[in-house]
This record gives structure tokens, sequence and C-alpha cells, in this order.
């Protein structure tokens, strides 16, 4: 097993969950995992591994970004998101509440949002986080305190 392909197998998971949040859209969140990697094993800088998650989503926010550039218009999330919850009634609920909770996180402004996504589903540092997106460590502090907030106060007034 090369380098590569043990790099993929432990992050695309990651990249393309991360993706799919950021982009509400599968086909697309296929679409920017593959050519994340394909722009790391290009890269011209050697990867580290201790900053390698980071790097990856770095990569995978600059397509999406790229993306939305391009189209110049927001998309909604696809219904095609799946629970794997067993029972249908169980599952009907967790596919509303996901819903829910989904188009709460795409009402955030986007780097809100991709600042929320690192921190809360992918586990990345916050230091790492300040770096991939080119703010302040108490910038990153405060974008993620603020969208916790924004969508407690969503959930509130619903």
């Amino acid at each position: 097993m090369t380098d590569q392909s043990a790099m993929y197998r432990k992050y695309a998971p990651e990249v393309f969950r991360f993706a799919l949040y950021l982009s509400g859209n599968h086909a697309d969140a296929e679409d920017i995992t593959s050519e994340t990697f394909v722009r790391a094993w290009t890269a011209r800088e050697s990867l580290e591994m201790s900053t390698l998650k980071g790097y990856l989503l770095t990569i995978a926010r600059n397509l999406f970004l790229q993306q939305l550039r391009r189209t110049s218009r927001a998309r909604a999330l696809h219904e095609d998101i799946q629970d794997p919850s067993p029972g249908p009634d169980l599952e009907a609920e967790a596919r509303a509440a996901h819903a829910a909770v989904m188009a709460r996180v795409q009402q955030l402004p986007e780097i809100d949002r991709a600042a929320l996504l690192m921190s809360a589903v992918e586990g990345v540092p916050y230091g790492d986080i300040a770096r991939a997106l080119g703010i302040s460590l108490p910038a990153v502090k405060m974008k993620i305190h603020r969208s916790r907030l924004a969508l407690s106060q969503l959930e509130h007034s619903q």
C-alpha cells in the first residue's frame, strides 16, 4: 500500500463529510474530495502528517469556495442525506431533525459555517482552524461561539 492510498483511506471519509456539509450536495462533495487529494498529491511542498488533516480540509474549503464563485448561487441541501437509524418512524424523525439542523447551518455565513464544522464535526484544533481560514485564534473562538449561539437562537425561534 502506497503512502497516497494510506492517506486517502485515512482522510477521504473526513474530507468527504466536510465537503458534504459545506456544499450540501453529494455529487459536489465527491468532486471536491477527489480534487482535494489530486491537489495534495501533486503539491510541491512536503506534507507533514501532524497538519495533514487541516491541510486537506483547507484544500476542500478552497475548492468549495471556487465552485461557489463559479456558480454564484447558494444551493439548498438535498434530501438524499439519510440517517441510518432503524425503523421508519425513527428514521423519519431523525431525517427531519437533521434537515432542520442543516438548514440552520446553511444560514450561517460561509466562514462561520466552515469554522463550526471544522471544530464540531471534524475535531480540528482551533489553531489549525485559524491557519486554515486565515484568521486569528480569538476570531476562530468568537466565530464558533457566535455560530453555536445563532443555531441555538434559530432553534428556539421555531
